[in-house]
Parts: structure tokens; sequence; C-alpha cells
């Protein structure tokens, strides 16, 4: 017996494009990762991907969740020449109907899903109180941030760009980190400490504060040189746990996410054991007068590896509902 598919879902980053069909029962199958760069357009990518799953059968619907904000069901990527438009798509692959979302709003869709292997505890096993806002948020080229509201009709995600908020520090260190970054680019977001590029800013930020001469080149030097014992690529991957930690709980605050914190994005599953271990939970809790409040909110790691296609076939579903 052949399988039924109900739709598209794609995650769409920078680096890569990610395609899977859902099945009738809502399953992930066939899925297949293109190199974003190989490529002249996103409609170029699906167009290989239903070639070959498809040959040339129809889907109904399509969910592509984006690396970036969808305005008027368009976005246009950073550091790729791609303009992607509901639009286009829907013409070109005669779907019945085309959702672009953001894809730090999917994962968020995805996070009342999650459990089992694909969540790993970080801090004491809270259980989150029902129908209250959800929070996920995580490093890679950027710092996502996107939020769940949550009610007995329904749950709706909230795309923000939240890592463009300004960066707080927390003690004297870290006021020396915020003036060396000030120098560099003025204002100092969130994201220009918690991404790729900003581990690695910080470990020459360190280096510096230590009076050392930094040695190593790139992020990925950093995490290996950490595993290897050195000190200050140690210290630089401990600072960013704990501002991690920190930022956490000021967003657990904003969007009042007694439903629970979700960490995700490329960076933080590499840096699994120290989170769990380190200050992240400390910080996150260390909220003065609201310390009681963070205090009762889970926080988890997201261990599954496509959180985003999770959330893109459980709107793919919505849509089907409408």
């Amino acid at each position: 017996m052949k399988l039924q598919y109900t739709g598209l879902v794609g995650d769409v980053g920078g680096t890569n494009a990610r395609l899977a069909l859902i099945d009738a029962e809502g399953r992930v199958r066939n899925l297949h990762i293109y190199p974003s760069h190989n490529y002249a357009s996103l409609n170029d990518v699906i167009a290989d991907y239903l070639e070959r799953t498809l040959g040339r059968k129809r889907l109904p619907r399509a969910v592509i969740a984006v690396a970036g904000p969808v305005l008027d069901g368009e976005m246009e990527f950073t550091n790729l020449d791609w303009q992607v438009s509901e639009g286009d798509i829907l013409a070109q692959f005669e779907f019945e109907a085309v959702r672009l979302i953001n894809d730090f709003a999917a994962q968020a869709l995805a996070c009342p899903l999650l459990n089992g292997e694909a969540l790993r505890p970080l801090g004491p096993p809270l259980r989150s109180a029902p129908n209250e806002p959800m929070l996920v948020m995580g490093a890679g080229t950027g710092f996502g941030v996107a939020g769940l509201a949550r009610s007995e009709r329904g749950d709706v995600e909230v795309s923000t760009e939240g890592g463009h908020a300004a960066f707080a520090p927390s003690d004297d260190v870290e006021i020396e980190i915020w003036s060396k970054f000030r120098e560099r680019y003025g204002r100092v977001s969130i994201e220009r400490i918690l991404s790729g590029r900003g581990l690695f800013e910080l470990y020459e930020i360190l280096a510096g504060l230590k009076q050392q001469v930094p040695t190593l080149k790139n992020e990925k030097e950093v995490h290996d040189a950490a595993g290897k014992g050195d000190a200050l690529a140690n210290d630089t991957l401990d600072r960013f746990c704990a501002i991690l930690g920190s930022v956490a709980g000021d967003l657990a605050l904003s969007f009042g996410a007694r439903g629970g914190v979700f960490v995700s994005g490329g960076i933080a599953p590499r840096m699994a054991d120290r989170l769990a271990s380190g200050a992240f939970r400390s910080r996150f809790e260390d909220k003065g007068r609201l310390s009681d409040y963070v205090a009762q909110i889970p926080t988890s790691l997201v261990t599954h590896p496509y959180p985003a296609l999770i959330g893109a076939a459980r709107e793919l579903a919505m849509m089907e509902r409408l």
C-alpha cells in the first residue's frame, strides 16, 4: 500500500535546507538535507526534492520554516541571495495553501510535543504549569527567540526578534565584556555575544582581560581546545553558558513562560554537560525579588535534531483543520 502524504514541510537556513513529507498519521518522512549555497533559490530546492520523492504528484499544502522574520508572506535571507514568497511557491508548485513561518516560531509549536530523549533537563525536574506560555531560544549564527501562547482553545506561536534586545551585564567581568563589545559595535545586543561569532569574540576579549594572547582562530577551535583542557577556552564556554542562563531567565520573566523554557540552536547541544552542571541554572534563577517565580520554571535542552520540522508539521495539521 502506497503512503499518502498530506503536505511538504521544510526547515531552511543559510547553511542547509531540510525538506520532508508528512504522512496521513502526521509522521515526518523522506527527510533530505540540501546545502543552501548550492542552489539559486528555495524554489529550486523544492523542485529538486519533489521530483526526487513524488515525480509528477502534487501535494495540497506546504509549511516552510525559515531563518528570519516573515513579513506579509515574504522573507529575505541575510547570508543568501534568496528572496522567498508564499505566492511564488504557491504558483510554481500548485499547492492549495503555503505558509512561511519563522524557524523559532516553528520550534515553539514543537515544544509541547517534545519529551523523553528529545529533551534534557537543565536544573531540577520541575513540572510545567498547564496552559501557561512557553519560550524557546537558541544561539547559532544569530540568536533566536519565540514564544508559545497557550489556552484550552489552542496554541499560538509568537515570532520575535528578541535576540536583538540589549545585553545586560551581571557582574564586573561582564561590565568589562560589555564595554569591549560597545567599543566595537556601539549598541550591544544579546546576539553580539550569544552567537557563534560572539563566542569567539568573547574568547578574544577574555584573553585581553586576563592579559593573555589569544591563539585560537574561530569558535570551533575554542570548543575543541576546551575539550582538551585549555583554561581560557573553558573560561569562555563557562561564561557563555552563564550569560545564556541570565538571558533565559530575563526572557522567561518577559514572556511569563511558566510553561517552560527550551534551549535550542546549533551551539547549546555541544555544551550539554556544561549547561547541565555549570552556572546556567543558577544564573537563570538569580532574578532578585522574582527569583522564587523563575525557580518554579523548568528549563530543558532540546536534543531532537529537527524540532522546526516537528513544528512545521504541527502547523500543517492546523491548516488542514481550517
